[in-house]
């Protein structure tokens, strides 16, 4: 659940997900739910070229267990309340 909270947190903020087959997108998170499922708008594809099919896809829902990794921007993460939130799930609290 810590990645669940964290990520309900960076609502309306911009993250790119790259995807297990090399696909990366890159949106704005509309939504995530309890499985890491993500809801993105206003995508565009971060490599054109070599994905010229996505140009005219806008929103998009991908499925959690496809994702190879969320990019955050740097601004975008509060170390000190990943660290508190760990210690607390480490804990049992």
């Amino acid at each position: 659940m810590l990645f669940f909270s964290y990520f309900k947190d960076l609502v309306g903020g911009e993250v790119t997900v790259e995807l297990k087959n090399d696909l990366a997108i890159r949106g704005t998170l509309h939504s995530v739910d309890q499985y890491l499922n993500i809801k993105l708008e206003n995508t565009r594809v971060v490599d054109q070229d070599k994905y010229p099919h996505m140009l005219s896809v806008r929103n998009c829902f991908i499925r959690g267990s496809v994702v190879r990794y969320v990019q955050l921007p740097p601004d975008g993460v509060d170390i000190e309340l990943l660290h508190d939130a760990t210690r607390r799930e480490a804990r049992g609290g």
